[in-house]
């Protein structure tokens, strides 16, 4: 039996364009000669669809694409994922459901186990869980099928430091005892920098425990703030890979199922984790755009690194001639931080406009000033630059119709050092998920056969520039150390007496914990972020504004 594995980018509620792709793959999958074809999670409707589950229309327009793609799945069996309703007195009104369609006819719909409460999932809001489990034979061959979570049982935790078992029941055991020859695993998976690895480490292993070879298809594409990067793997009953398909990219690949187990093994190269984020994020960006109808961006050019790289990141993912980057100097701007962003932007071909703030912001001092009392110069007059600053992109993305990036990083994200109605200002956080560290990193590989960003910018002292001579190291410990408290702080979850006997200074741990916790309401009111780590900001980190933390 041949085996088409379709890896589509699915747009939620975009039911005529996703009915589309899926009748043709199903027509290329025939043109092939292959007797299965295989789609992702939810692929009907898109996923993670969310609350429009809860629309009666949503759900009658899923129900009304799939008898359209019936009608094209003759002569070849279909096994794609779509909501089903849940027929029972009891529980939540859906089901997460795989439909296997076989000539045409709807031969058995397979419900999902498995539903995750965790970091960016929160399924048993929507979906009821099964308690049925089944086989299904297509071709004389008996086929479990599974959907995404139903094969993580057992997982590791955040970075994978120890194996954990979330749920009471395995689905695949239940399987087992039915004697299948084969399991499919229809899958939404977000991107993380590690969680490929993790894929694949859960994939062989359920492969050698239960002797039977494993089809994962997986989704590409971008929903809100979730990368999806396909992937799709095939792996024998030894746990070899046999077949994995790109990621990022759509993609269908044929599988003979009589060979999978005679199949000469590949040796997959993961991607270096700076080059695979620098690859997700330039994807994320380009797909943000391209799925609300957006085509050009706007981003303040400041002369320093994060812009510099959300700059260039974005005329990767949407061509110079869609990118406007705005210098706002103020008159606490160095020289050579006009000269570097003016640089950066003849590097990238991007048009630029400068507009000076002094003019601007000394108005609002004279007007501010009887209220002031006096008092000295301080975070409020930076902050008002910043605001100034805002509130020109603002103007700009309004009267040209450009989309605002943010450029803020993880790091100053992470201990309140942005600026709200500021530089936290945009309608997309482009590297709200990667560490100040990890932005050095990527802007040297992006210079790594040509000078892109401009030298000086990567190598000069990081600096907001809203005061004389500042500097970030002026109230912030060096990115090297910050970097690794936060990461031991969010990604892994340590406590700070965790962190302190790793050997960290224990006043550094309180006071960069401290104002992780004391921003929780800045970050509520920040853009989305593109997710490319195990734990971002946002829907994936629900911490309470109102709460004693230590």
């Amino acid at each position: 039996m041949k085996i088409a594995l379709a890896q589509l980018n699915y747009h939620i509620g975009n039911f005529e364009l996703n009915t589309q792709k899926i009748i043709n793959a199903v027509a290329e999958a025939k043109q092939q000669k292959a007797d299965l074809v295989v789609f992702s999670e939810l692929a009907i409707c898109g996923y993670p669809p969310l609350d429009l589950l809860d629309k009666q229309w949503f759900i009658e327009e899923t129900g009304r694409a799939l008898n359209i793609i019936q009608l094209h799945c003759t002569d070849i069996a279909v096994v794609i994922g779509a909501p089903s309703i849940n027929s029972g007195e009891n529980g939540k009104r859906l089901f997460n459901s795989a439909y296997v369609i076989d000539n045409g006819i709807i031969k058995k719909v397979i419900n999902k186990t498995l539903l995750p409460t965790y970091d960016v999932f929160n399924e048993t809001r929507y979906f009821e869980s099964n308690q049925k489990f089944d086989t299904v034979e297509i071709n004389g061959i008996l086929i479990g099928i599974t959907i995404c979570e139903d094969i993580w049982h057992e997982q590791a935790n955040s970075q994978g430091y120890t194996k954990v078992k979330l749920y009471k029941n395995n689905p695949l055991d239940q399987l087992a005892q039915l004697n299948p020859a084969l399991i499919l695993n229809l899958s939404a998976s977000p991107y993380s920098y590690y969680q490929e690895n993790r894929r694949i480490d859960v994939l062989q292993r359920n492969a050698q425990n239960y002797g039977l070879p494993f089809i994962y298809v997986n989704q590409v594409g971008v929903n809100s703030d979730l990368i999806f990067d396909g992937a799709s793997t095939v792996v024998n009953a030894k746990g070899e890979i046999v077949l994995q398909l790109k990621s990022f990219e759509e993609e269908l690949k044929i599988i003979n199922f009589d060979r999978i187990n005679k199949t000469r093994p590949i040796e997959y190269a993961f991607d270096n984790i700076v080059e695979k984020n620098r690859q997700a994020i330039v994807f994320g960006v380009r797909e943000f755009f391209n799925k609300n109808g957006f085509k050009k961006a706007v981003l303040g050019l400041s002369g320093g690194l994060d812009s510099a790289l959300v700059a260039t990141l974005a005329t990767e993912a949407l061509g110079a001639e869609n990118v406007t980057g705005i210098l706002m100097p103020s008159e606490y701007s160095s020289d050579h931080s006009v000269t570097d962003a003016l640089e950066l932007a003849k590097n990238l071909g991007i048009k630029h406009h400068i507009i000076p703030i002094k003019s601007i912001f000394h108005p609002f001092l004279d007007a501010l000033h009887p209220v002031f009392n006096n008092l000295p110069f301080g975070l409020t007059e930076e902050n008002l630059q910043a605001r100034i600053r805002g509130t020109i992109l603002m103007a700009y993305s309004n009267k040209h119709g450009h989309i605002l990036l943010n450029p803020s990083n993880k790091s100053e994200m992470a201990v309140g050092y942005s600026t709200m109605y500021g530089d936290m200002n945009g309608a997309l956080s482009v590297i709200g998920d990667i560490y100040k560290t990890e932005v050095f990193a990527m802007a040297k590989l992006i210079n790594k056969h040509k000078e892109i960003i401009p030298t000086h910018i990567i190598t000069k002292p990081p600096s907001a520039e809203l005061r004389p001579d500042q500097k970030d190291s002026d109230s912030l410990p060096d990115y090297d150390i910050l970097d690794k408290i936060l990461f031991n702080f969010i990604e892994r979850q340590l406590s700070a007496n965790d962190i302190v006997e790793m050997g960290y200074n224990p006043k550094v741990v309180e006071r960069i914990i401290k104002l992780v916790n004391n921003s929780e309401f800045k970050r509520f009111q920040a853009p989305p972020i593109l997710r490319v780590s195990s734990k971002a900001f946002g829907q994936g980190r629900q911490m309470p504004l109102v709460a004693k933390y230590e």
